[in-house]
């Protein structure tokens, strides 16, 4: 690092409170992860940026967006509660000469204090006098990937307009009331009937626990991406519950247990005044899917019926969550909890490319690679997968236990939903292929 300089800031929205239901659900999976879960990117910089237009980028970033300028505040008890600070400084880093790929990694690996740190990181590199480029690192807690669309856009055009009303402490307000004590009772119902009715056990028993314990991998498929946009053009139904199917119809095969049950993340910016608010909102539902005995086209619009319900259930209280799973799980011993799913594609975007012929999605099956990336002893959750839109392909990055689910099992995953998306764009009136 060449230089440090702080940049002040203010902004409105100040106080403490418990924390909203989104940020209790990123923060207890950051203590399952033993990480801040920092989501971090770089890009270039406009040629002649100066230091001064950095430094106010960075200043109206913490001013504007309410969860940049909150930390956290623990109890005796160590239950942690949100404090959004008025004002204060934050320190923009300039590095000269150096790899913006590995200062991310350093601003990701750095430690980080709850209490103290500011949940934003920024740093600008310098080469030859030139400010080239930027990097930004995000806690989690500041928003999820639906909110960082609207920060980044706003962060580009700068406009006048109020924040909206429901930031994260009015949202614990509304939850904490009547009407959103309602909405969680009704969540729990829904999460309690299919968490008794569904099978022990999700997955085979692991045929090569591993040593680190945790991997993740990734799998990039041209014909994926094709098969999604050409099943959704031949069968009316939207990319996001086709996605869901054809997650839920590969899981199958691997495990061979039906009917699936997972855990898909659901935005929950449909609800009231919560669509542009820069925050963690998304929380994990609760989907049971029978994808056995049916066409492909039957397993897609029975997903989409299914998601309905599941996006209506997916705002919720973590902590009764929990104590409900606790005590199911009491009742039910060995009882696996489902998969995580998160579909992190822009469908609009995706929408809007063109169709391809069957032809072409024929042609292309076969042409995934798949790498493992990452081995560790730090955990995971025991099965998750993450999906983004790539240029050209789709990207399906899986997070695993190798104690719970095989790393052959997890790789066949997401091979798996190339193989039933082609099968699918090839057919749409075939059988999954699921007992």
């Amino acid at each position: 690092m060449t230089e440090r300089h702080m940049v002040a800031f203010d902004g409105d929205g100040a106080g403490e409170g418990e924390l909203s239901w989104g940020q209790q659900d990123i923060y207890r999976a950051m203590v399952r992860q033993e990480s801040w879960i920092p989501n971090g990117a770089w890009g270039p910089l406009p040629e002649g940026t100066t230091l001064a237009e950095i430094q106010q980028r960075l200043r109206y970033l913490m001013s504007r967006f309410p969860t940049a300028r909150t930390r956290l505040r623990f109890g005796p008890d160590g239950a942690a509660r949100q404090v959004v600070a008025k004002e204060g400084e934050v320190a923009l880093e300039v590095y000269e000469d150096a790899d913006p790929e590995r200062i991310r990694l350093k601003l990701q690996h750095d430690p980080f204090d709850f209490e103290r740190d500011w949940p934003i990181r920024m740093a600008a590199v310098r080469r030859g006098g030139e400010h080239t480029h930027l990097v930004v690192v995000m806690c989690h807690l500041v928003t999820d990937g639906f909110g960082a669309g609207v920060l980044l856009e706003e962060l580009d055009k700068r406009p006048e307009l109020p924040v909206p009303d429901l930031q994260p402490l009015e949202q614990a307000r509304w939850q904490a009331s009547a009407p959103g004590q309602r909405q969680h009772a009704m969540a729990l119902r829904h999460w309690e009937t299919i968490l008794r009715e569904m099978p022990l056990r999700r997955y085979p028993e692991s045929r090569a626990p591993q040593s680190p314990r945790h991997w993740r991998g990734e799998f990039q498929s041209p014909a994926l991406s094709m098969a999604l946009r050409s099943v959704t053009a031949q069968t009316g139904v939207p990319a996001a519950p086709v996605l869901l199917a054809v997650f839920a119809i590969a899981l199958a095969r691997v495990t061979g247990l039906n009917p699936v049950v997972v855990r898909p993340m659901v935005n929950n910016r449909f609800r009231p005044g919560l669509d542009r608010v820069v925050c963690m909102l998304a929380q994990y539902g609760l989907c049971r899917l029978d994808v056995a005995g049916l066409t492909f086209a039957e397993a897609f619009e029975r997903a989409r019926r299914s998601a309905m319900s599941t996006y209506k259930h997916a705002y919720y209280d973590p902590a009764g969550l929990d104590a409900l799973v606790e005590t199911i799980v009491a009742e039910r011993p060995g009882l696996q909890l489902p998969c995580y799913f998160n579909d992190r594609r822009d469908d609009a975007a995706i929408a809007g490319a063109p169709v391809p012929s069957v032809d072409d999605v024929a042609g292309a099956r076969g042409g995934g690679v798949f790498t493992w990336t990452t081995r560790q002893d730090v955990p995971f959750e025991p099965l998750i997968v993450h999906l983004d839109e790539l240029p050209g392909a789709t990207q399906a990055i899986v997070f695993c236990d190798t104690h719970v689910i095989a790393p052959d099992d997890a790789e066949a995953l997401l091979r798996g939903l190339e193989a039933v998306a082609v099968e699918a764009a090839l057919d749409p009136d075939s059988p999954t292929a699921v007992g």
